[in-house]
């Protein structure tokens, strides 16, 4: 048997692969990468996604949500049209959610208050959350703090931090999302020394693509553009890191990736 993993994390309706996205799928397929969950960042992607999804049963799903980027543009009007998309069955998660201090493309105050909008909308339709972090911990890790016993489980997307947050955050119950982000030696070192520590039952994996092509990756493609198909590449780092088989890592996070967004084939 191949490999049969799941990328928790593609930007497949992104505007880089609107003229190929049926050959980056095909290629995922052959990569041994079955099936795909497509970030929704906001309102209008959001919807996109769950359209795509639509069109590729038991291979494709989706989340729902805006990111702290956007965060200013989650209105009251809105939250019931984010309700709505999130009860369609190809749907699994709320977000990309969460809080980012690093670039702050929306106030602090705006990114909270959508924050606390979509954790609530998310304990509302019993859904897990998709959930963004960057220089924003402390408010980060509080209001989860709020919402504990609440939710319906959630993933730290991306995770980048050492061991302190990832402490943190298996606190809180989340499942930890890596990405290509531990193949780059300069930038990834913390995250190097964390991977080892994440519980095996905890450990999600995904490529974030076209973001983050990994670093080491050999040939490198021209167009610089990171896609699912890389998620290999990204496991067996995962596995090298662990000391544990690539078989290991893919039938791990593949069951995990399954129960946390309650996966059917329907």
């Amino acid at each position: 048997m191949g490999l049969d993993l799941i990328d928790i994390g593609s930007n497949l309706t992104h505007d880089s692969f609107a003229a190929d996205r049926d050959a980056v799928m095909a290629r995922a397929l052959q990569a041994g990468v079955r099936r795909q969950i497509i970030t929704g960042s906001d309102l209008a992607s959001s919807h996109r996604a769950a359209t795509l999804a639509a069109q590729h049963p038991a291979r494709l799903w989706c989340t729902a949500g805006v990111h702290p980027h956007h965060a200013q543009s989650l209105s009251g009007s809105q939250h019931q049209e984010l309700i709505e998309l999130l009860r369609l069955g190809q749907v699994v998660a709320v977000g990309e959610c969460g809080l980012d201090y690093f670039r702050n493309l929306a106030p602090p105050d705006a990114q909270r208050h959508a924050f606390i909008a979509q954790l609530e909308i998310a304990a509302q339709v019993r859904k897990p959350v998709f959930l963004h972090q960057r220089d924003a911990h402390g408010d980060f890790a509080a209001i989860l703090r709020d919402f504990a016993g609440k939710l319906h489980g959630g993933v730290a997307h991306c995770f980048t931090g050492g061991e302190a947050e990832l402490e943190a955050y298996l606190e809180l119950g989340l499942y930890i999302g890596i990405t290509g982000w531990a193949c780059d030696e300069r930038r990834g070192l913390e995250l190097r020394r964390s991977v080892p520590q994440i519980p095996l039952d905890k450990l999600l994996i995904e490529t974030d693509a076209p973001y983050l092509l990994p670093r080491d990756l050999s040939p490198k493609p021209k167009s610089r553009r990171n896609e699912p198909a890389y998620l290999p590449h990204i496991a067996q780092t995962v596995a090298g890191l662990r000391g544990e088989a690539l078989e290991t890592i893919g039938a791990a996070t593949t069951r995990n990736a399954v129960a946390l967004f309650a996966l059917t084939d329907s």
